[in-house]
């Protein structure tokens, strides 16, 4: 694949970071394109959940900067990257297994009407179309999450990102706990979401799967880029 020669979408410029006097990060830089699939490898351990926690400001660097569309940009939370457009799905899902499924989608937004009423019939039908986008289909909107799998509570935790304006979406391990099946689902939502210019972070450290989605690959070794 030839070089990008547009802007990149961000850019991480020396990143370092330490817990407790032991370095896990050490001057990292890496660019990432609008539209581009990124695989992030590594053996676990090898810093690649914290440096996407930096992106997407969950942690905060000791050394280095990040920007974005060309400008530099301070992430003090994780509220200031979702502003941006950065969508984080952790390796361990967020989901609340007491609440449905549409629920989950709208828990720190829920839609109301003129009177300041929750909703339920809007938040339904924004349920199914978000759902739809990720090809989540299949799933009722008023299904208790604790009554779905692995699988289709991931769609949910997808579908959730893409209720903001998402540009970027980083997806750390996200097929650990899937079948070979539900593997092959989750990289054809993947290859939608670039086709619709999303840029995606792929964490990974299973190399052929990741190398099978992804535009270019970065290897992290003991916080080394």
């Amino acid at each position: 694949m030839s070089a990008p020669t547009q802007l990149p979408l961000l850019s991480l410029q020396r990143i370092s970071k330490a817990f407790a006097g032991v370095e896990v990060l050490h001057d990292v830089s890496l660019d990432l394109f609008p539209g581009q699939v990124l695989a992030l490898l590594g053996e676990n351990g090898a810093g690649k959940s914290t440096l996407m926690n930096i992106v997407s400001g969950s942690l905060q660097a000791d050394r280095g900067s990040l920007r974005w569309n060309g400008g530099p940009v301070h992430l003090p939370n994780a509220s200031a990257a979702l502003r941006l457009g950065i969508a984080h799905i952790h390796q361990e899902l967020s989901t609340v297994s007491a609440l449905s499924v549409m629920e989950n989608l709208f828990l720190d937004n829920y839609r109301a009407n003129r009177w300041g009423f929750i909703d339920r019939r809007r938040m339904f039908l924004e349920a199914r179309r978000l759902l739809a986008r990720v090809g989540g289909e299949h799933i009722n909107p008023q299904a208790p999450v604790s009554e779905l799998g692995i699988a289709d509570q991931q769609i949910i935790e997808i579908a959730k990102a893409l209720s903001g304006e998402v540009r970027l979406l980083i997806m750390d391990e996200p097929t650990s706990s899937l079948t070979t099946h539900e593997v092959a689902a989750l990289l054809r939502v993947v290859r939608e979401f670039r086709g619709r210019g999303v840029s995606l972070v792929f964490i990974s450290h299973r190399l052929e799967e990741a190398l099978a989605i992804a535009d270019r690959a970065a290897v992290l070794r003991d916080g080394r880029l």
